[in-house]
């Protein structure tokens, strides 16, 4: 065979695979496909911008948000409460106040396993990797949840972006944490 020849066949199976993982890109696994998640249809999927995110999607801006939302899945290690702590110190509030005192915790149950989510707004203080400079953003919501898998430790769903984007998405992020499934 000619290399022009192997090279195309290379491309072409190469362009093949890609699509056939693009099959159904809402469909999220995690704990070694033990666990199942689907996100929204119009939820965008994007190559993680850190190494330690998992899966990560873009969440079109709504009218009158001048950015997208961004979501983030990925395992990690730490308590559940000094995880949703550090969401906490992510967050400062226009008067002052306490982010925590404003914020809205609850535990629930999704495919048999504790899920506690979180809900909180303010000036979100990104931060896009550990050396990164954190740029205040006003006027940000983040819906976040931690499930306890047990066995495989514990997974951080993180979304957040403009109030009205995460508003018009809140629905949508509710029922893909109660549709976690277990396989």
């Amino acid at each position: 065979m000619h290399v022009p020849t192997l090279v195309a066949v290379a491309l072409a199976l190469s362009f093949a695979g890609s699509a056939l993982a693009q099959d159904n890109p809402a469909q999220i696994e995690l704990a070694d496909g033990k666990l199942a998640l689907k996100a929204p249809e119009s939820w965008v999927r994007k190559a993680p911008q850190t190494r330690i995110v998992e899966h990560e999607f873009a969440i079109p801006a709504a009218a009158g948000d001048e950015a997208d939302g961004r979501f983030t899945i990925m395992a990690a290690g730490g308590s559940v409460d000094a995880n949703i702590d550090r969401w906490y110190a992510q967050f400062s509030q226009p008067d002052g106040g306490s982010t925590k005192a404003k914020a809205k915790v609850k535990k629930t149950t999704a495919g048999g396993l504790d899920v506690h989510v979180v809900d909180m707004a303010g000036t979100y203080k990104d931060q896009r990797g550990p050396v990164a400079p954190a740029v205040e953003r006003p006027n940000y919501r983040m819906l976040a949840a931690i499930i306890e898998t047990g066995g495989a430790g514990n997974y951080f769903l993180k979304f957040y972006g403009p109030e009205k984007t995460v508003a018009a998405n809140e629905k949508a992020f509710v029922e893909m944490v109660e549709g976690l499934q277990k396989k």
